[in-house]
């Protein structure tokens, strides 16, 4: 079937068509290469014209600054993670299919991700208009959902009883996955910068602090993450293939880096006796997540004379590269209005959350230290100062140093 019949089948009259693409036998190249390339190009190209040319006339207009070479590598890195995202999910969808009395096929999985996300590539073309745009990917976007909600009991065989739960870990899956992306291909433009050298053999090598040596890095990564989601395939081990699919999906969360968040133990000297002149009423910790994905946590609690704070210090592991991505986009913001002020600020190589709530409720201050550690205090009936202070009164050095 053709490209545009079977794109409009599948938006138009799903139930009907994954019965036709379940009964097919084209290979999974043929799908990506065929069917998906086409479609997220086309996507991607559409957000560059609107967004690097139309919107960056008026930004230039405005005397704001535009980089046209960050736009066209943030098309490139688009339209390349879109093909990994494609085949990273459906590596997830095949190992997870015997989990939920599916029938394990890899040529199948590949079909329910890619044609699921026909609708977010087609709506996505409405992006050359900037606004009208955005809107309509939001909502390709969760057709795609129901799309692949219709799409993965028919082509992965799953039983009606445990269809919902198996659709439910994809959908958090894809999730994940769709936030890594963008994330990715949104700081393309920042990461692009000249910090490259040239060797006399005319071949481009990258410093390895630069952005763009530390997404080459990142790239060497997930292509070995990769090669082991393969080698667990042809082994035919569930276990395994589940292990090096959340691995590879550790992986992109984590920058590359593959982090293990630390044992309890180093985390709980960090919960002093006293905070803000309260004494410690109660502390917990734990450590959980799946294998590439744990995140340790250790909090308490203090309080007296009608106040309390709780105060938590997270090791974020396996989606530190979350937090070091927030870092590089150098994100800051502020609003406010007549009952909250909340801000988000950079200070040193530290991001500063503030919630200050006007009315006398509770208030919340959040540091990011290392790109990984997070440190919360919230206060009930304690001023923001105060939470400040007691923040500061935790050793952050020595938690930074930890990792």
């Amino acid at each position: 079937m053709g490209l545009i019949a079977r794109a409009k089948n599948i938006i138009l009259t799903p139930k009907t068509e994954w019965d036709v693409i379940a009964a097919e036998a084209t290979p999974p190249g043929k799908v990506v290469m065929g069917y998906a390339l086409p479609l997220a190009a086309g996507a991607a190209v559409a957000q560059f014209i609107g967004v690097s040319l139309l919107m960056g006339g008026i930004f230039s207009a405005l005397g704001a600054r535009h980089s046209m070479t960050g736009g066209l590598a943030g098309l490139v890195i688009g339209i390349v993670m879109a093909i990994v995202g494609i085949f990273v999910l459906a590596f997830i969808v095949d190992a997870l299919a015997p989990t939920f009395g599916g029938q394990k096929d890899m040529s199948q999985a590949v079909k329910v991700v890619a044609y699921s996300y026909t609708a977010a590539w087609v709506f996505g073309l409405l992006e050359v208009i900037p606004v009208l745009g955005w809107i309509a990917a939001l909502v390709g976007g969760l057709y795609g959902l129901y799309l692949l909600y219709l799409g993965l009991p028919k082509l992965m065989k799953s039983p009606p009883e445990k269809s919902v739960p198996y659709l439910v870990v994809v959908i958090v899956c894809a999730i994940v996955l769709w936030i890594v992306i963008g994330i990715v291909t949104a700081t393309t433009a920042a990461m692009f910068a000249p910090s490259m050298t040239i060797d006399r053999s005319s071949s481009v090598t990258y410093d390895k602090d630069s952005r763009l040596g530390q997404l080459e890095e990142f790239s060497k990564k997930m292509e070995a993450a990769g090669k082991k989601m393969e080698d667990a395939q042809k082994g035919g081990d569930p276990s395994k293939q589940m292990e090096a699919a959340m691995g590879a999906l550790g992986t992109a969360l984590s920058g590359g880096k593959g982090v293990e968040p630390v044992q309890l133990d180093v985390l709980k000297p960090f919960m002093p006796d006293r905070f803000a002149g309260m004494p410690r009423t109660d502390e917990h910790s734990e450590r959980s997540g799946v294998a590439g994905l744990m995140v340790a946590k250790a909090a308490a609690t203090y309080g007296g004379d009608g106040k309390s704070v709780d105060l938590e210090v997270v090791d974020t592991g396996g989606a530190a590269g979350l937090m070091g991505l927030a870092s590089w986009m150098g994100i800051q913001g502020e609003k406010e209005d007549a009952n909250r002020r909340e801000s988000t600020r950079k200070e040193g190589n530290r991001v500063i959350h503030e919630q200050v709530d006007k009315r006398g409720g509770s208030n919340e201050y959040t540091v990011v230290v290392g790109d990984r550690f997070v440190v919360t205090a919230t206060g009930h009936g304690v001023g923001i100062d105060a939470l400040k202070a007691g923040v500061g009164s935790v050793d952050l050095r020595k938690l930074e140093a930890t990792k």
